[in-house]
């Protein structure tokens, strides 16, 4: 080991050793972030130029769906007022009907068609509530395309019972429990009271009717223009 030739530090030589020079780091091995500065990384002072005729396009773009945003606004709210109108002309109908039906069992027609009425309205009023009522509210807070669809279907089953219940055939029900057109004509020969009562509940499932084919048009407008009825992705 002592007759080992002596090999020099191969760190000796200063123009590779980057610990060498004072401070630290040799001249050769600095780095200097001037160029990706001036290359544009770190460039604070650069802008960048939009085109004024974009700028318009956006600002117009905005004001368009704010205006288009407070059109539906304002038809969501008139739709509602309408729906609740709508609703409490049916609680109106199916009470009237159980009213009738009571002055036509006192008249001697017997306890069912009253009976059946009163069917009418317990189940009428809470399920017209729960399956296109609460629905439509629910369609119209979140735009979801299957709302609008859930309630399209049993409205239209509202609908075909008031144009019914207007009629009102003997069958499948019996006809006297509902204060229909041909009820009407048939009671009337027998006790005009009774018969004017029906009449009365004719003209109310008619007025029913007319105003709910009128809802439908207009929820069916306001579903067009909010874009569900082109394919746009339910909301959550």
């Amino acid at each position: 080991m002592a007759g080992r030739r002596f090999e020099p530090n191969p760190f000796n030589d200063d123009d590779i050793n980057p610990f060498s020079q004072a401070g630290g780091v040799s001249s050769n091995a600095r780095v200097s972030a001037r160029p990706l500065e001036r290359d544009g990384f770190y460039d604070r002072g650069a802008t960048t130029d939009i085109p004024l005729d974009t700028t318009k396009d956006l600002k117009k773009k905005e004001v368009e769906l704010q205006t288009r945003e407070t059109e539906l606004n304002r038809r969501e709210q008139a739709l509602k007022l309408r729906e609740e109108a709508a609703a409490r002309g049916l609680t109106i109908c199916l009470l009237w009907n159980v009213i009738s039906t009571l002055a036509a069992w006192i008249k001697g027609e017997g306890i069912k068609i009253w009976f059946l009425a009163v069917i009418y309205f317990v189940s009428g009023v809470p399920g017209a509530y729960f399956l296109w009522y609460r629905p439509l509210y629910r369609a119209m807070r979140t735009e979801s395309g299957l709302s609008f669809g859930w309630f399209f279907i049993f409205y239209l089953v509202h609908i075909a019972f008031c144009i019914y219940s207007a009629v009102a055939p003997p069958f499948p029900f019996k006809g006297k429990s509902l204060t229909g057109i041909l009820p009407a004509v048939d009671v009337i020969g027998d006790n005009l009271l009774v018969g004017i009562f029906y009449f009365i509940g004719f003209g109310f499932f008619c007025i029913e009717s007319l105003i709910s084919l009128w809802v439908m048009q207009q929820v069916y407008m306001y579903f067009r223009r909010s874009g569900n009825a082109a394919g746009r992705p339910d909301a959550a």
